[in-house]
């Protein structure tokens, strides 16, 4: 690990992240300026340290997990003020096992960042700065934000300065085919150039795609897939790849849980799969687990429970892309498993336009 991480000098990566904290107590976040070397070696780094570790990462609790924090839309940089509410709770459950809360999670849109840096910022103000706190991030850090640059450096330059307590997994957009299409591409390229933009694409084909925490909670950052037997399956995905339009790999960044059926379904998106309450509790049983922790969709309160609370969608951003009056959520979970939520409340946003 260490030596991967040689390719940045420590001094180096310090600056970096001091420069892209400078703002982080201003009204409006800005521009930080990052040369193109520094960026290029943020991406060579991290895809080591990537590659270094598994591809279903096994995690201790505690841990902060979190998800994307989307930008509005219409490039409008809305930075509601957020109150904080906690709620902690410990649930029996006798299928599968006796509920245990697991590791802290944030969460902003389905487990998404989506270069919203100023939520990211907030969120860390929330949760600790690394290392106060272990953080395992679900996935969507890149598109729709008008700051994407920003915050896949800050993520990246963590990564590398805390290899062994920050940890990235893959979302749908670390993917060339959507990221081209969706704003990130085009951040590259008026920023820079197309070159930086291949940079990370590469980077992005070696992130690992899901995490089990104390051999109880899985988290993706989409969901489960019919092709999903075993989890050395995941382990055994090889690295470097792009994600193919079907298959194991595109279900764990792609799938999304269902209320209104049971077993497998066509997902709306044109891609993937949705899955019934039963193969959730079928696939915890199979593999003794108590949790399944995903991202990928928007929900109201910040985060919302499936399948009798086994599985968990948490969303971090609140005021998603200044169309939703949703809250966003950070999920903890300590030693014991204890899940706690702290709700970012929004308030009146138009103060912030």
């Amino acid at each position: 690990m260490a030596a991967a991480a040689a390719a940045i000098e420590p001094a180096v990566l310090d600056d970096i992240i001091n420069r892209l904290l400078e703002f982080r107590n201003a009204r409006s976040v800005r521009q930080v300026q990052l040369s193109e070397n520094e960026i290029r070696a943020l991406c060579t780094t991290s895809r080591e340290i990537f590659l270094s570790q598994p591809n279903l990462l096994e995690l201790d609790a505690p841990i902060k997990i979190c998800v994307n924090f989307s930008m509005a839309r219409h490039g409008l940089a809305r930075k509601p003020c957020a109150k904080s509410m906690q709620t902690s709770f410990l649930r029996a459950v006798p299928h599968p096992s006796e509920w245990r809360n697991p590791c802290a999670v944030l969460a902003s849109r389905h487990g998404d960042i989506h270069g919203q840096y100023g939520d990211l910022l907030r969120l860390f103000e929330f949760g600790g700065f690394p290392p106060e706190a272990n953080y395992l991030f679900l996935g969507d850090y890149v598109d729709r934000g008008k700051q994407s640059l920003e915050t896949i450096c800050l993520l990246l330059a963590y990564k590398i300065k805390y290899p062994e307590n920050f940890f990235l997994l893959r979302g749908n957009h670390e993917c060339a085919s959507i990221n081209r299409i969706y704003g990130f591409y085009d951040e590259c390229k008026r920023r820079f150039n197309v070159r930086l933009w291949k940079f990370f694409t590469d980077c992005f084909n070696c992130l690992p795609v899901a995490a089990l925490i104390d051999e109880k909670i899985l988290c993706m950052h989409g969901g489960l897939s019919p092709e999903l037997t075993n989890l050395d399956q995941i382990r055994n995905l090889s690295r470097p790849t792009d994600v193919p339009d079907s298959g194991l790999l595109c279900d764990l960044l792609w799938s999304d849980p269902s209320r209104e059926m049971r077993g497998w379904g066509m997902n709306d998106r044109g891609v993937s799969y949705t899955f019934g309450p039963d193969k959730v509790a079928e696939f915890l049983m199979q593999h003794n687990l108590d949790l399944v922790c995903r991202a990928h969709q928007v929900v109201e309160d910040g985060y919302e429970f499936f399948a009798d609370r086994q599985l968990v969608t948490v969303f971090s951003a609140p005021n998603y892309c200044g169309e939703f009056d949703n809250a966003g959520a950070m999920m903890s979970v300590n030693e014991s498993l204890l899940c706690s939520f702290q709700i970012l409340k929004p308030t009146d946003r138009k103060r912030f336009l």
